[in-house]
């Protein structure tokens, strides 16, 4: 069993690397004549960039209503989304403000200070392993109506899928996900991770098709961000004071290294420890027990042009007596005793630099074209960036109407991440997502665990980061579990997908799926790369022990349990659907 679930894998990393070498297509561009492609291979090549998936019906209507009309309609991100506000109901509290959240889904150190103050419990019982403990924890919280704060990250996570699976608004929630990759905050930092959800809906979300200074300010500002990279600690160092926290370099760091310049930006440490300083005094404003309450005391209304006044801003506080009042010069450019707006000041100056031009412009690039995107269009981006100040609509569209983005090496250039994968085939089948934390689970497995990357970087967006033999094999688990028997929480039914033309074999089933997933791929080559494996007996349980892993011993029972009493899908079929979405051509965009 182990020698044939060996081979497995080594065919699923052989044929992947002959297509990823040999097997791109031909391309075109903007107006995609020019390149060579038809109508419908530019549509694809639109929907594949610029969405989560898309199926033969999507394909049809971006044909129909012409492709630069569909474009700048998703650039808009105005259409109306009835059906995707009907499924975020159940979790609405993860749009609720910071204060809100923080107050319902409090952290475990905090309930136990109020059940000590409350004289709910002594003092001396706090013993997470106690069985009294737990009870009286559990007690506490629901007398006072708190959730548990998993439930929160949960429920967030959730309406990730569903946006990234049926928004209208399809780029909008893909730029989304760009800026917070870019502007990465992880659930690992307890104290960030509250502030998160947050974040994401209301900091990266409405800026992510605006102006990129816009952005930037907003995730600085943000106690996600403030909390994660410690500048809410950052304060002038006082010799004789009894706080010696000082001064946080973390954030200035970041700001410069990942959020701006790039690493090879032209700054120094010295500018790194001057932009400390300028941002000393930004902090988080006391909610609901986070914060100091003291700091309230002092504080007045105040009008945020004044100089070293406090400033607050929604879940932001600028304290005056925190910042450093002395000169200070970041690449040349002098800050002085300004307040809060030498933080301002110096976002904007960042914001105008080549470097930042260059930098986001090519990371964007790397996203939507290619790995190793063409210096001549990494160019002309950002000289649209510095020339539109920073205006990402326009830099995506003078990156989708240039020769390079139509370049017939870059289709299915791009391999999908699993996040990619899991949402685009529940997009190419119609499937309805009836748990989504069960398809979360399913990417945590193929590699990338949502919101939990513990470094400020973000996930890296190359190919050569998600394929290796035992993601490989991880993908073609999930394509063959998440039509067999509803393992990935998702509703699928095949037949419908035909109007209820059952095929008659594999070979016929391949043909008839392949086009409706896969409506520009050669089916002869498809079907002697896939001919091997469709009628394969046991193959998912081979491929499931070939990658190591218990994963079925350990659900499959539970599975069977809850999808009991729903239709399933025909063995054979749902082998062969589970083998093109496992397949090279599906893994990329």
């Amino acid at each position: 069993m182990k020698k044939q679930g060996k081979m497995i894998g080594m065919f699923l990393l052989a044929t992947f690397s002959l297509y990823f070498t040999y097997g791109q297509k031909k391309a075109e561009r903007f107006p995609y004549k020019q390149s060579g492609l038809s109508k419908e291979q530019a549509a694809i090549h639109l929907l594949s960039r610029f969405t989560y998936g898309y199926n033969s019906n999507d394909v049809r209507d971006v044909q129909k209503e012409g492709l630069e009309k569909w474009f700048f309609k998703q650039l808009r991100a105005e259409q109306t989304d009835e059906k995707l506000e009907l499924l975020l109901e159940p979790y609405a509290d993860v749009l609720m403000d910071n204060q809100s959240i923080v107050q319902k889904y409090p952290r475990g150190p905090r309930v136990r200070r109020m059940m000590i103050n409350d004289g709910f419990i002594p003092k001396d019982s706090v013993d997470n392993r106690s069985k009294f403990y737990k009870a009286a924890y559990k007690q506490y919280m629901e007398e006072k109506g708190y959730r548990p704060e998993g439930e929160l990250f949960r429920k967030f996570i959730a309406t990730k899928v569903l946006r990234a699976a049926f928004s209208a608004n399809q780029l909008q929630e893909v730029m989304t996900d760009f800026w917070f990759n870019h502007f990465n905050v992880s659930f690992t930092k307890p104290q960030s991770a509250p502030y998160i959800p947050s974040y994401e809906n209301h900091v990266i979300r409405p800026y992510a098709l605006g102006k990129f200074e816009s952005l930037l300010l907003a995730t600085a500002k943000s106690p996600a961000m403030l909390f994660y990279l410690d500048n809410a600690s950052s304060t002038v160092e006082r010799p004789k004071s009894k706080n010696k926290k000082g001064i946080n370099e973390n954030y200035a760091r970041e700001l410069m290294e990942l959020h701006t310049l790039g690493v090879d930006g032209g700054y120094t440490q010295k500018d790194v420890s001057e932009a400390a300083r300028i941002f000393t005094g930004w902090t988080v404003y006391p909610m609901n027990g986070y914060g100091n309450p003291n700091m309230l005391k002092s504080m007045t209304a105040t009008n945020n042009k004044m100089k070293n006044q406090n400033i607050v801003d929604g879940d932001f506080i600028f304290v005056a007596n925190r910042h450093d009042k002395g000169r200070k010069v970041v690449l040349g450019q002098q800050f002085n005793n300004d307040g809060y707006n030498e933080g301002a000041d110096l976002i904007s100056y960042l914001s105008s630099r080549p470097q930042t031009a260059r930098f986001i412009c090519k990371k964007i690039a790397i996203r939507f074209v290619n790995d190793k995107p063409d210096e001549a269009l990494v160019n002309k981006m950002a000289d649209t960036f510095l020339k539109s100040g920073g205006d990402i609509k326009k830099v995506l569209t003078v990156m989708v109407s240039s020769p390079e983005f139509w370049d017939k090496r870059n289709m299915y250039d791009k391999v999908k991440t699993p996040f990619e994968l899991a949402i685009s085939t529940v997009r190419a089948l119609d499937g309805q997502i009836e748990n989504p934390n069960r398809l979360v689970n399913w990417v945590t497995r193929m590699g990338e665990k949502k919101y939990y990357y513990v470094a400020p970087t973000g996930f890296p967006d190359q190919s050569s980061y998600w394929i290796n033999t035992g993601s490989l094999l991880n993908r073609m688990n999930f394509g063959l579990a998440s039509i067999s028997n509803n393992a990935s929480g998702v509703d699928i039914d095949l037949l419908e997908l035909t109007n209820h033309r059952e095929p008659e074999s594999a070979e016929e089933a391949l043909e008839v799926f392949a086009r409706l997933l896969l409506p520009s791929t050669d089916i002869a080559v498809l079907k002697s790369r896939l001919s091997p494996l469709l009628t394969a007996q046991n193959l998912r349980q081979k491929i499931e022990k070939s990658s190591g892993g218990t994963f079925y011993e350990k659900t499959d029972k539970k599975e069977n349990l809850m999808a009991k009493g729903k239709k399933s899908n025909n063995a054979m079929l749902a082998q062969v659907v589970g083998l093109i979405i496992g397949s090279p051509e599906f893994q990329r965009r």
